[in-house]
């Protein structure tokens, strides 16, 4: 399937090609627009002149990373702070996963050790962790047994609560009055 999140193309390619590109573009989807989270890995990357490693992250001065991501047009609302944090992550990556955003799943037994993998790594809580591995079940074909009980609602089959269930202009527009309508739910009670 083609990952359509970003809803730009060549940003999208990365993030189907490049599964640290799909993480940090998770880590980076919070108080922007899904589009603006998911465009920041290939922003990175297009500044960067090449692909995403975790080791070249890691290992970046953390100072110029940040202004690296603060150059117009920035690639998150608070890039000193979202830069301090994929630094974080991409080192994380290297201590436990020799580097591969791929290694957190690849051999992951079921569900609930993927769930656990996944609130272990620096910036993703709970909802972030489910949120994620419904993406990568819905999405990458990333299925260890109990993936969905692990992802909570968000796995959910034909659910729209999510980044994991926008595929196309019509799912997008369908999780957005989701989210809508839970607000108002939740400021009616």
């Amino acid at each position: 399937m083609r990952i359509q999140l970003a809803q730009r193309a060549e940003a999208d390619e990365l993030l189907g090609r490049n599964p640290l590109a799909l993480l940090i573009g998770m880590l980076l989807d919070q108080q922007v627009a899904m589009e603006w989270a998911f465009t920041g890995p290939y922003t990175i990357a297009e500044r960067l002149g090449h692909d995403l490693t975790a080791e070249e992250l890691a290992g970046y001065d953390p100072e110029a990373f940040a202004e690296l991501l603060a150059r117009k047009p920035a690639v998150h609302r608070y890039p000193s702070s979202m830069a301090k944090r994929v630094q974080q992550l991409a080192a994380y990556l290297v201590d436990h996963y020799d580097g591969s955003a791929e290694g957190l799943w690849r051999d992951a037994a079921d569900g609930r050790e993927l769930y656990r993998r996944l609130t272990a790594l620096p910036g993703f809580g709970r909802q972030k962790a489910q949120i994620f591995l419904a993406l990568l079940g819905k999405q990458m074909g990333v299925r260890p047994p109990g993936w969905r009980e692990a992802a909570g609602a968000y796995g959910e089959d034909g659910s729209f609560r999510s980044v994991a269930d926008v595929i196309d202009d019509d799912s997008l527009a369908r999780v957005r009055a989701a989210k809508q309508e839970a607000k108002r739910a939740t400021k009616g009670k």
